[in-house]
């Protein structure tokens, strides 16, 4: 395989779950930087160039909201996630939960030889 095609696969299929990472996360109030920090401990990697645009979109389709504080002499700006947010991280965990156990059944058939 083409290593750009891959490349193009991978970040197709990391930016939903970015989203799902990233709406999970905000369950708890954080600032940018912190969420990006609690992403990294998780294994997800994002650049601020990609981060911030994300919350932007999240919180202009009402699934965020956000203030700007002054913490440590500097004006930070908090995200959280929103009710309707946390109704849309509910449904998508059950998509994601659906997705993966249905893959997980593709693969066991799979690995026992059966079509």
């Amino acid at each position: 395989m083409n290593p750009d095609s891959f490349e193009n696969l991978r970040l197709e299929l990391r930016r939903g779950c970015l989203v799902l990472a990233v709406l999970a996360a905000l369950r708890r109030e954080q600032y940018g930087y912190t969420l990006r920090k609690t992403l990294a401990e998780h294994g997800l990697e994002i650049d601020e160039g990609t981060l911030y645009p994300l919350l932007r979109r999240l919180e202009s389709q009402g699934l965020l909201a956000s203030e700007w504080r002054e913490e440590d002499k500097r004006k930070k700006r908090f995200y959280l996630l929103s009710a309707g947010g946390a109704e849309v991280l509910d449904q998508l965990l059950a998509e994601w939960r659906g997705i993966d156990s249905s893959i997980h059944q593709v693969l066991k058939e799979q690995d026992h030889g059966t079509d």
